[in-house]
């Protein structure tokens, strides 16, 4: 496979009509969220890209930025200081001419709000950015002390307007609250990260590092490769494919044309891990290959759908290189060795500042067991569902935005009956935290009272069935063989195995201090219910200091 990567890129770099580039803008959470605030509040989808696939090229978001502030005849305050800050993000990309810093220090640190460093001239372009973040905490219960220390650095930039790039480089000691340590442990893997290292007698060491190249091979067509996570969806969550898991090596091909959107994607992925003690240690990791398409369509202005296929193998075939071929057919072609999935995901927006979105996803059909004609409740009905409502200025109160989200997958999804083709990376699911075997109801409340103020509560519920035994399977544990079940070929429900059920709340206060500095207060309070007997009971209490990084989510 990495003879087909240095070939493709060597041809793209071979087209003498490059046209001007963008590198990607870093998925963060909470930034997507306001811009996926102003094309719901406007009430159509914008002409620049497609919220389904994410991340989004840097050039894209400021002409939509820019569009829509020039459109807007209702901006609140807050708005307006939202659409400044994201355009200060990007303003190398900006026609208006933005601000320069007030509180620049000297002649060339902070001369931009964004930027620590940069320089611009018409070959190249630099921006260099340090990335901190320091957390305290405290857990109700036990005597070890929750903590993150992350430092590190972020540069993006170009070269002859032609190729961007991207890379960050950070290093981090942390210790979690119970609920993520017991995750970590049952799976061996950090979310987000990869190979890591002890860090006293109960925390954890990782140097993180994520970069790609970027750049236009045609006026429609754009082109990525690194080592980088992807999202797919407009949820909390997506059952196809999530930045849950280790950053992986990719090569995306992105075709826009009008209102259709036609995404490739091709990764290499860790399959498994070799552990000493029950720590990674060194070693030739085992690896998969994975490849990608999906294509959306603007139907209208109010209604997008996508439809999807992807393919996990355990080793790299030259058939599933071909960016438009019906994976399932190649995959027939081979013997049926591999694990494909197909599925859709669609967006609707019924009304200005309201959205409704989706997801399905197929892993497995049998007619006529999918349909309960031969039995009800096949372990070969294998598929995940989610549905999401979004409200932006809830009751005409400015800024007020509430999302409320569902989430299921049936017992065995994501699992396969062949070594290496669950649908993991570094252990980790690719997809939703929680795997297969469940249920959840999410909702968020986020409230923005001052420009640099944001309010949010968040909520969730689970309920989702775990194994008795290592050896066990009733469904829940991906990395698990589909064929090697505890259950029979039907009565299979979701929960099954051992119940559980989890409620969680957060509510959290974040302040700006100056551009992408930030200051976070939470509280949380979470409950753990198995087989209907209370078994954890946990409050934890945080203060956190970020500077060009998003929030680490903690409810799965």
């Amino acid at each position: 496979m990495r003879y087909f990567f240095l070939f493709l890129t060597f041809l793209v770099f071979l087209i003498s009509n490059v046209q001007a580039q963008s590198p990607l803008l870093p998925f963060n959470r909470d930034y997507y969220n306001l811009l996926e605030r102003y094309e719901i509040k406007n009430g159509a989808f914008n002409d620049f890209f497609h919220t389904g696939t994410k991340p989004y090229q840097r050039d894209n978001v400021a002409k939509f930025l820019e569009k829509y502030k020039e459109e807007a005849s209702d901006l609140s305050r807050e708005d307006a200081f939202n659409l400044n800050y994201m355009l200060q993000d990007n303003w190398e990309y900006a026609t208006d001419s933005l601000a320069f810093s007030k509180r620049s220090l000297g002649k060339h640190i902070y001369k931009r709000p964004s930027d620590f460093y940069y320089y611009r001239d018409e070959v190249f372009d630099v921006h260099v950015n340090p990335v901190l973040y320091f957390q305290g905490g405290m857990e109700s219960g036990v005597d070890r002390v929750p903590f993150r220390n992350t430092r590190g650095i972020a540069i993006h930039g170009s070269i002859d307007r032609k190729v961007g790039f991207y890379t960050t480089l950070a290093t981090t000691d942390l210790v979690f609250p119970t609920w993520v340590d017991s995750y970590v442990k049952s799976h061996g893997a950090i979310p987000g990260q990869g190979f890591w290292k002890r860090y006293g007698d109960d925390g954890y060491n990782f140097f993180s590092a994520r970069g790609h190249l970027s750049f236009e091979a045609t006026k429609h067509i754009h082109v990525q490769m690194g080592h980088d996570s992807h999202f797919i969806g407009e949820g909390l969550k997506s059952f196809v494919l999530s930045d849950f898991s280790n950053p992986f090596l990719f090569l995306r091909i992105n075709t826009k044309i009008g209102k259709v959107d036609f995404t490739n994607l091709w990764g290499q992925m860790t399959a498994d891990i070799i552990t000493s003690r029950g720590v990674p240690t060194d070693g030739r990791y085992p690896q998969k290959w994975f490849s990608f398409h999906r294509l959306g369509v603007n139907l209208g202005k109010k209604i997008n759908v996508g439809v999807f296929e992807s393919v996990m193998a355990s080793k790299a075939d030259w058939n599933y290189f071909n960016p438009i071929i019906f994976y399932r057919w190649v995959e027939h072609q081979l013997g049926t060795p591999d694990k494909v999935m197909l599925g859709t995901d669609v967006k609707w927006h019924p009304a200005k500042g309201m959205q409704v979105y989706g997801q399905f996803v197929l892993d497995e059909f049998v007619f006529d067991e999918f349909f309960s004609i031969s039995g009800d409740g096949s372990s070969r009905n294998k598929h995940g569902v989610q549905l999401g409502y979004k409200y932006i200025d809830v009751a005409g109160v400015n800024n007020l935005d509430l999302q409320l989200e569902y989430n299921q997958a049936r017992p065995f999804t994501f699992q396969e009956k062949f070594d290496y083709q669950s649908y993991t990376n570094y252990r980790i699911p690719l997809t939703h935290p929680r795997g297969a075997n469940f249920r959840e109801a999410l909702a968020v409340m986020a409230f923005q009272p001052l420009p640099r103020l944001t309010l949010r509560g968040t909520f969730m519920y689970q309920l989702y069935g775990a194994d008795p035994t290592e050896t066990d399977n009733f469904g829940g544990d991906i990395l698990k063989s589909r064929v090697q079940t505890s259950t029979g070929l039907y009565g299979n429900y979701i929960g099954q195995g051992i119940k559980n059920k989890v409620g969680m709340a957060t509510l959290h206060a974040q302040f700006m201090l100056r551009q992408n500095l930030f200051i976070d207060l939470s509280q949380t309070l979470r409950r753990d219910y198995s087989d209907g007997e209370l078994t954890s009971k946990t409050s934890y209490g945080q203060l956190a200091l970020r500077l060009n990084m998003g929030r680490f989510d903690q409810h799965f």
